[in-house]
């Protein structure tokens, strides 16, 4: 049962605790206030100001199960904090040790501050989480998908769009890496896992999956440089660095290009029109 008035206090103080600093947004001077302001918190959450402003206010009704995590993740909550809040709107929280949606605080911190490189955070499974614009600009926005498709594992079996931004000649080995990279993440989540899902899935609808699966290739990493062909400004080589939630089973993916190349004139080519060419 939803207890309004604690899940009131508990929005309150969290939005109050939280800077805008924190999540990639100017203090300005006419701030009076510390925390961020309502306002600011529902776009955060992705919600009406007024849906959120009566949350606080102990009234409204009670906020879905994707509304909650919504909130935790605007709110930039802990796991266990993110836990609690579903239990004060009377929902029994997300269950743990697999990879998840939720990212935490610490990973969105640094990734609000990539404004202006190509980055995102992906799950054991490859679904990008969050994406900056100029990484949007650069492959297309990966965040839309739904169902099976928000991996892009499967998407590169399943869509031949999925393949337009990268070279020909490096699609072969993306094959081969995705089906390693899925076979360890079933090895290690078991055969009722959201990976074995996918492997059952992608055996029905991919000839090339299943040739490829029956090798048994294991330890396929991804390679330091990363090249894209964009429609507007060509070829675009990236190194690639990740940092790990090991907790979450994420990983940020941050993509930069080497000055004086080509390819870095390319990506502040990039940076400037946007997504509008993405």
């Amino acid at each position: 049962m939803i207890d309004r008035p604690a899940l009131a206090d508990f929005l309150r103080s969290r939005r109050q605790a939280l800077q805008p600093e924190d999540v990639g947004l100017p203090r300005g001077s006419r701030r009076r206030t510390s925390g961020l302001r309502r306002e600011e918190v529902a776009a955060l959450c992705h919600m009406s100001a007024d849906y959120y402003a009566r949350l606080e206010r102990a009234r409204g009704p009670q906020p879905s199960q994707q509304m909650v995590a919504a909130m935790a993740q605007g709110l930039h909550l802990s796991r266990a904090e993110r836990d609690h809040l579903f239990l004060l709107a009377g929902h029994e929280p997300p269950a743990r040790g697999t990879s998840g949606d939720h990212v935490s605080p610490g990973m969105m911190r640094i990734f609000d501050r990539l404004t202006d490189t190509p980055a995102e955070i992906v799950t054991e499974l490859g679904e990008t989480l969050r994406q900056t614009a100029i990484g949007a600009a650069l492959v297309g926005d990966l965040c839309q998908y739904e169902g099976p498709s928000r991996s892009i594992g499967y998407r590169w079996f399943t869509d031949p769009t999925a393949r337009d931004r990268y070279p020909a000649e490096d699609h072969d080995f993306y094959s081969r890496m995705y089906v390693s990279g899925l076979r360890s993440v079933l090895t290690l989540r078991g055969p009722t896992s959201r990976a074995a899902q996918l492997a059952d899935l992608l055996d029905g609808r991919s000839e090339e999956f299943r040739e490829l699966w029956k090798e048994h290739q294991v330890g396929i990493r991804p390679r330091e440089i990363k090249r894209y062909q964009h429609p507007s400004v060509g070829l675009i080589e990236l190194h690639c660095q990740i940092l790990l939630d090991p907790e979450e089973s994420q990983s940020l993916l941050v993509y930069t290009a080497t000055p004086g190349t080509e390819s870095h004139d390319k990506l502040r080519l990039l940076s400037v029109i946007g997504s509008t060419i993405g």
